[in-house]
């Protein structure tokens, strides 16, 4: 099994999610196409996740690969991973989600009937476990997409993200901030967009959960614990988004940022002066805003 060259990687960074993590590999273990292989990046647990894995590794009919890293953040995790895939294709499954039953076989057979070298991968949908689609479906008959041009586009939620593993390895690295443990993971996907489109997979291949302790929860304390890199996704957003609008709310959320990381040198950094200055006092009350909004969390 080891020797056969797989098409798909799937993989789950995780920190202390041995409680759910199990959900993800039983999916895996009913995926009527075995083409893949489990990379699991341990994001330096201090629970039973490696002896789960270990456990898991023995009684398998697929490749379960696992890797200890010291705690970093989720995108750290995705670095790590993207260092050690040596397959076509690869997909992110977060350690509270898993696949539906036969999402690798649509993957695969979807890719080798529509991709080549024009795209970067597939966009397919996220679903509830009741069987609701996360955010929008995209429009019956769209073939192709950017993700950015999807959401500037109305289109809402989560979406699954297949990707050729040497297209999301020639951007480069998510930067690595001292002290701070969050980027977004949009970075390298708008990256992907000026140059590839997406084939549009208009079917539920994951199953979420967005549990209370992800970071889709908490992300008012996360502007505040990771103002570095906030401010670095802000300026990078500035400069690809589709209109001035969206331009304008990325430099008041640069500004917020700016003022949590106490950068006197805000305005000098930004791509865009002008525009940021005009944000200057909306970024102080979104300032105020977060602050006010983490401090009442803590209250509860």
């Amino acid at each position: 099994m080891n020797n056969i060259k797989l098409t798909l990687t799937v993989f789950t960074p995780t920190y202390n999610r041995a409680y759910c993590l199990h959900q993800g590999y039983e999916a895996l273990t009913r995926q009527t196409c075995k083409d893949f292989m489990w990379l699991v990046i341990d994001d330096g647990s201090t629970d039973n996740t490696r002896e789960l894995v270990e456990k898991w590794q023995k009684e398998a009919d697929f490749t379960i690969k696992y890797i200890y890293k010291e705690n970093g953040g989720m995108h750290t995790g995705h670095n790590k991973a993207y260092q050690n895939i040596d397959t076509e294709l690869n997909t992110c499954i977060d350690s509270d989600d898993y696949m539906t039953d036969d999402a690798v076989e649509k993957i695969i057979k979807f890719w080798k009937e529509n991709g080549n070298d024009k795209y970067a991968g597939i966009v397919g949908l996220d679903t509830t476990e009741n069987g609701k689609i996360i955010g929008t479906k995209f429009p019956d008959g769209l073939k192709e997409t950017t993700l950015s041009g999807f959401y500037a586009k109305g289109g809402k939620g989560d979406k699954k993200l297949v990707y050729r593993t040497d297209v999301i390895n020639a951007c480069p690295e998510y930067p690595v901030f001292e002290g701070e443990k969050y980027i977004s993971l949009a970075y390298k996907y708008l990256l992907i967009d000026k140059d590839y489109k997406l084939l549009v997979l208009n079917e539920p291949l994951v199953i979420v959960e967005y549990m209370q302790d992800g970071s889709s929860l908490n992300m008012f304390k996360q502007y505040v614990r990771n103002p570095k890199g906030f401010s670095f996704i802000r300026k990078v957003n500035m400069k690809h988004v589709s209109s001035y609008k969206r331009r304008f709310i990325e430099c008041v959320h640069y500004v917020s940022s700016s003022i949590i990381l106490k950068n006197v040198k805000f305005m000098q950094e930004s791509p865009y002066k002008f525009t940021t200055l005009v944000a200057i006092p909306f970024g102080i009350a979104l300032y105020v805003y977060i602050k006010n909004k983490v401090r009442r969390n803590q209250l509860l």
